[in-house]
């Protein structure tokens, strides 16, 4: 199954860089776009399931692109998250009135992000993302927040399951300690590397009565991978 293409159109690279990090995390195919102009030709070539869209961009304003969006019969069904600083009640309305499907304040959670997301997608019936299966063995299931090993469920932590999520998304590549604190805890989180090792011994002794702890590999000097092969 392909991932969902969700468009980040936003001009600050750090912000876009995060949601880019978040996004691939989250098992989307993310496309970037600095401005609004790049942002319709990137449109027009891939006709994404999602555009998370930022108010305050040079050139043409968000609001302006969304109105485009609007008016072209092509793309007017294409949803789209405004993500703006403005929380001021007049802001919200005209983005409404702009066919905006949601409207997210600066700073914001990722993780309610990508929740806010998938509901969005999931009414225009775009979300292909529900779960991630590994073979027969382990299924997680995203919209009940669940993990199964050959149907039978394993109790996990939500920092547990944050960090399967992303070993399940991103199989096979070693990751260090800093990668993953990163790309699972986030980069505004300042906590010690070794946090990582403990939550790497809880999931494995989540899965262990199921014969699937060696799926998470420690790779001696490096980090760790999640791998269906022998280490």
């Amino acid at each position: 199954m392909s991932a969902t293409e969700i468009l980040i159109v936003e001009d600050e690279s750090a912000v876009r860089e995060l949601l880019t990090a978040t996004l691939l995390g989250a098992n989307y195919k993310v496309l970037e776009a600095a401005d609004a102009t790049a942002a319709q030709g990137i449109v027009a070539e891939h006709n994404p399931a999602l555009i998370l869209l930022d108010w305050m961009l040079p050139g043409m304003s968000g609001l302006e692109f969304a109105k485009w969006l609007r008016r072209d019969q092509q793309f007017s069904e294409i949803p789209v998250i405004m993500l703006t600083a403005r929380d001021e009640e007049n802001y919200k309305v005209q983005g409404l009135e702009a066919g905006i499907d949601d409207y997210v304040t600066k700073p914001f959670s990722t993780r309610e992000l990508v929740a806010r997301i998938k509901a969005v997608l999931r009414r225009a019936g775009a979300d292909s993302n529900d779960s991630i299966r590994v073979d027969e063995r382990l299924e997680m299931d995203l919209v009940q927040h669940r993990v199964l090993a050959a149907g039978r469920s394993v109790p996990i932590g939500p920092t547990e399951f944050k960090l399967l999520h992303f070993f399940l998304t991103h199989q096979e590549r070693v990751y260090s300690r800093a990668q993953l604190l990163d790309l699972v805890w986030g980069r505004a989180v300042y906590i010690e590397e070794r946090t990582v090792d403990v939550h790497i011994r809880r999931l494995r002794k989540a899965l262990e009565p199921h014969g699937l702890e060696n799926l998470v590999q420690t790779v001696r000097g490096v980090g760790y991978r999640f791998s269906v092969r022998p280490g």
